[in-house]
């Protein structure tokens, strides 16, 4: 290799592999942050719809109860008030109240006169209502028609029991226009990566061929010269790459942070629209735009520590239990947690992934198994770390690929992510999904351990 070739591969290879990682780890970290804060948001709108609805069947109930509760379980008078009442209240263009007996029969449906009288107890979307009711109240997510515009929407149900008559009283809420956001969300974050893509594109090629012509003049100068041109050309790719990741994180953030509040406008708009109704959504939507407010706070919050802060404080056992708290406080849902703990065994990065393994796998379960029971189990053996998680839901039809992006419930990064994080550390996930429940099995190799350190135990902190 001549010295002319020298100087070139010395000042063009470093800078061509700092453009690939840059624009690998801004292209990541991009989707990161986005997609949490898209997930957070989304999450946020529905809790403000679950309380939305919990606020009009407390109005309904507000409404019958002085005839309700001073009737016998046979008074047909009562109950034909009570359903001349039901059929008055509506909240908004597709917003009202339906009746269902315990047998399935319906009693009381304002847009569809056509199903009173009729028994749907083997329709599955009625099933599942009426047994939240009989189990004294519950959300379900299904489509239904949508009166204004009689085509089929998601809707988010929510139905409590009469227990004197026997009867489900319920309502809900359409739920399309929060997935058209969330979809628009989405279709931010791949413009908002493409354009941060060609925005590095377009600085590191220019100072591609700016190296390629100092590389020449340095080459036609005197040899005494080369030495410190080599040395002032290579702290100036430095300076650049310090320089791009500094201009890049201040657009993240302040790119993220500009999306959310932008959200809250949207949430603004429809509290003034709701002012125009019942005075009791009101203050369901004040405290939906409250949470939004907390989760712009912790998309900043990320976008300068992109990692779990309590695998710092606590260590991952003790993180996992608050994990699978937070989530029997949310969902319902028993968790059984069996746990070693490893003192100083793991390095950091490899908590990390367990994590996001157990947070992602215990947001597909929540939003997409219907399970009732969990059971995740944290131990070390001869060959390494094992976490496995199983559920006693409906499971999923699907290719066994998690590289697929399609393959399983939770769409966008899902199992392929989980896989990803894997096969980073040379270990491996295992799916097997049936329509009883699905296991999930997370394998590190136990050459990812730390030196000079004890085996795990089950009082010891990672």
């Amino acid at each position: 290799m001549t010295f002319r070739q020298q100087i070139l591969a010395l000042t063009t290879i470093p800078l061509l592999l700092a453009i690939l990682a840059i624009t690998t780890l801004v292209t990541w970290q991009s989707s990161q942050l986005s997609k949490e804060g898209i997930q957070t948001f989304e999450q946020s709108m529905l809790n403000a719809k679950q309380d939305e609805l919990q606020n009009y069947i407390e109005m309904a109930l507000t409404a019958i109860n002085p005839i309700y509760l001073n009737a016998s379980p046979d008074d047909e008078i009562a109950k034909e008030q009570v359903k001349l009442i039901l059929k008055r209240l509506s909240f908004g263009e597709d917003g009202y109240f339906y009746v269902y007996h315990y047998d399935g029969t319906n009693v009381v449906h304002p847009r569809q006169p056509f199903r009173v009288g009729k028994n749907w107890a083997d329709h599955p979307d009625v099933a599942a209502l009426l047994n939240y009711a009989k189990n004294g109240g519950g959300y379900h997510r299904y489509v239904w028609e949508k009166p204004s515009s009689n085509e089929s929407s998601d809707k988010l149900g929510y139905a409590v029991g009469l227990e004197k008559w026997q009867w489900m009283i319920g309502t809900g809420a359409y739920i399309d226009d929060i997935l058209e956001q969330t979809e628009a969300a989405n279709q931010s974050l791949s413009n908002t990566v493409n354009q941060t893509f060609w925005l590095v594109a377009l600085i590191t090629v220019p100072a591609v061929f700016a190296v390629f012509g100092t590389g020449i003049i340095m080459n036609l100068r005197e040899r005494r010269l080369a030495d410190g041109k080599l040395k002032e050309l290579t702290q100036r790719i430095v300076d650049t790459q310090e320089e791009e990741r500094s201009r890049i994180a201040r657009e993240l953030h302040d790119g993220i942070s500009q999306n959310m509040v932008g959200v809250r406008y949207v949430l603004d708009l429809a509290e003034r629209q709701v002012r125009e109704g019942k005075s009791t959504a009101l203050e369901t939507i004040e405290r939906g735009a409250g949470a939004l407010n907390t989760a712009i706070k912790e998309v900043r919050r990320i976008s300068h520590d992109l990692r779990p802060g309590q695998l710092d404080d606590l260590g991952l056992s003790a993180a996992l239990e608050s994990l699978i708290s937070n989530f029997e406080e949310r969902t319902d849902i028993v968790v059984d947690f069996e746990s070693v703990a490893f003192k100083n065994v793991l390095p950091f990065d490899a908590k990390t992934a367990i994590y996001r393994i157990a947070q992602e796998a215990l947001s597909n379960i929540e939003r997409h198994s219907g399970a009732d029971h969990v059971k995740l189990v944290l131990k070390s053996n001869n060959s390494g770390l094992e976490m496995k998680i199983i559920d006693n839901g409906r499971g999923f039809v699907a290719q066994q690929n998690p590289k697929d992006k399609t393959v399983g419930p939770s769409g966008g990064l899902g199992l392929r992510n989980m896989q990803e994080r894997m096969e980073h550390f040379g270990g491996n996930l295992d799916v097997l999904s049936t329509p009883k429940g699905t296991r999930l099995v997370a394998r590190l190799p136990r050459s990812i351990y730390l030196t000079n350190t004890k085996e795990p135990t089950e009082m010891q902190d990672a």
